[in-house]
């Protein structure tokens, strides 16, 4: 089976429904889709997240770093540790880990390289989009980190299915693979529950352009991807920011741009320290 016969059988399979994810990631995202009623009650969040272990010790774990303590004391529980970060934040972390157990199973060496540069893109992404909603674009913060937490998830999906699909990501020279990888990312964010507005954004990542001024979620990811400091490994067109650099600096000038970058690297360290609990 060559590329364009593995995209064209994945997209079919998409269409149908018929997504392959591993256990893991469903275990973890009956917990994501639980958290996003915003009536959920307190109680039945710790219940939740006390039933993954992983994300229990990761909730902890991301309460107590320099992104959300901001010199408070330690937390040593669940219930302390959604409070200081909420139920947005803990949303994210729990998409977070979707996202993260994509790469889990692959066992193509090269493949989990990719994967790796992959979620160090995301994270980065995610935690820049964090600053420059707060800073630039005024959308919401917690939103914007959790759009980059699952802006490349078709990335991450395509990954853990190419061990079955030889030569799936080779390069594409005549550029018939974003037409399939549009209907793959549309099942995937309907399948993950990925409320419209998030998911309009990722899609509009692609073709879209830079706002002036930027104030839009979707302008929020273009300036986040434009200046994480890791690439996506995948080489995909949305990565790029689709003005000239000078348009850029009318908002983003050197200093604050070397600021961000600066914050959401330790940001990044923090979210990827939790992670790795």
């Amino acid at each position: 089976m060559n590329k364009l016969e593995a995209f064209g059988h994945i997209a079919a399979l998409a269409i149908r429904g018929d997504l392959v994810f591993p256990t893991s990631v469903n275990a973890a995202l009956r917990v994501q889709l639980a958290l996003d009623d915003p009536d959920c009650p307190m109680d039945e969040a710790i219940r939740l997240v006390l039933a993954e272990p992983q994300l229990a010790a990761r909730t902890v774990a991301l309460s107590n770093s320099a992104m959300f303590s901001r010199g408070g004391g330690t937390i040593t529980n669940v219930r302390a540790a959604i409070n200081r970060i909420g139920y947005h934040n803990l949303y994210a972390l729990a998409a977070a880990m979707v996202v993260r157990q994509f790469g889990s199973k692959i066992a193509d060496p090269a493949l989990r390289v990719k994967a790796e540069q992959l979620w160090q893109h995301t994270v980065h992404v995610a935690c820049l989009a964090r600053i420059i909603a707060r800073e630039v674009t005024e959308v919401n913060a917690d939103t914007a980190l959790f759009a980059g937490i699952v802006h490349e998830v078709v990335g991450f999906y395509l990954l853990s299915r190419a061990d079955e699909f030889p030569g799936l990501l080779d390069p594409d020279p005549e550029n018939w693979q974003p037409a399939s990888e549009e209907i793959i990312l549309r099942e995937v964010m309907n399948k993950l529950g990925i409320p419209e507005p998030v998911a309009s954004a990722i899609e509009g990542l692609r073709d879209g352009f830079l706002g002036v001024p930027p104030e839009t979620l979707l302008d929020t990811l273009l300036l986040a991807n434009h200046f994480s400091p890791v690439a996506s490994p995948l080489g995909t067109a949305r990565e790029e920011v689709p003005q000239a650099e000078s348009v850029v600096d009318l908002f983003i000038d050197e200093e604050m741009a070397a600021r961000m970058v600066a914050q959401a690297e330790l940001d990044a360290a923090a979210m990827n320290s939790a992670m790795l609990v």
